[in-house]
């Protein structure tokens, strides 16, 4: 699926990071979701790095990327963990500022990136998502019955664990399906599918996947309660799906805006969650015209 890609192991604070890289032009990291890999890009980042350097990471705790020991506040696996994560790996890739998108737990994982070091990044995108806080804020049965992974995850060890474990592989096709614009799943190939599974399968992605939502619910909120007055400083593009929650509960383009300083631009997508694979050609054109604009 990335043929051409090179392959690195790159050292971070307290773990080591999974990625893929390709092209000469300027750096556009791609950062992906809940349940998913890097893999997610792989209709995308092809085409992506025919203009840019493109880099595609697993976050912590997911795919081939180490899955250090929990902790008790959860902040081994907060969103300001992992975007420290990414801004050590593309400092060790040569890249001191660069671009990036984020789809789902990636984008809330380049939300805090942009808040903590906006020197670094220069444009970003957020696929599929509202912030975190105001998603909380706004919860009812509706909200809490379409995304009830949120509420599910977020039990205490090992209730999800044990529970995700014991058939791994239905609990992961029934939420792609779930989220999806389409449940027969034809959007998802059989590559990208299998890549899932195999890193799903994992217990310590079980749990760690767990420990991401934990944070979102604790450490999370309290840093973006915190950090209300901070904006994201740099142009930021915002795409959702039309059929998607998102789409139904919020005016998602405002939830951003109340969250920039900058230009926010963006727009929703015939199609469900899951952007980059269920619309990878009209995904490609929004992000090819927004990061060509560096």
């Amino acid at each position: 699926m990335f043929e051409g890609f090179a392959t690195h192991r790159i050292a971070a604070s307290g773990t080591e990071i999974f990625l893929c890289t390709k092209g000469e032009g300027e750096p556009l990291l791609l950062l992906h979701g809940y349940p998913q890999t890097h893999a997610m890009w792989h209709a995308i980042a092809p085409a992506l790095a025919e203009r840019f350097t493109v880099v595609c990471p697993d976050l912590r705790g997911y795919g081939d990327s180490g899955k250090p020991p929990s902790d008790a506040a959860h902040a081994t696996y907060a969103k300001r963990t992992s975007a420290m994560d990414m801004v050590e790996v593309m400092a060790a890739l040569g890249f001191g500022r660069f671009m990036a998108a984020g789809h789902d737990r990636g984008g809330r994982v380049v939300h805090r990136m942009c808040l903590d070091h906006p020197e670094r990044v220069t444009r970003a995108a957020v696929l599929d998502i509202v912030p975190t806080r105001t998603l909380f804020r706004a919860t009812d049965q509706a909200i809490a019955t379409g995304y009830y992974h949120w509420f599910f995850l977020i039990q205490p060890e090992p209730l999800p664990e044990r529970l995700i474990g014991a058939d791994p592989s239905f609990y992961l096709r029934e939420n792609l399906a779930r989220w999806s614009g389409s449940r027969d799943m034809r959007w998802v190939v059989p590559e990208a599918l299998a890549e899932y599974e195999r890193c799903f399968s994992d217990p310590a992605t079980i749990h760690a996947t767990c420990e991401d939502y934990r944070a979102a619910a604790t450490v999370d909120l309290a840093h973006d309660e915190a950090d209300l007055d901070r904006k994201i400083a740099c142009p930021l593009l915002v795409l959702w799906g039309e059929q998607g929650l998102m789409h139904r509960h919020f005016d998602v383009l405002a939830t951003w805006r109340e969250k920039a300083s900058g230009p926010v631009e963006g727009t929703a997508l015939p199609c469900g969650h899951f952007l980059a694979e269920e619309r990878p050609a009209e995904t490609l054109e929004h992000l090819l015209r927004f990061f060509a604009l560096h």
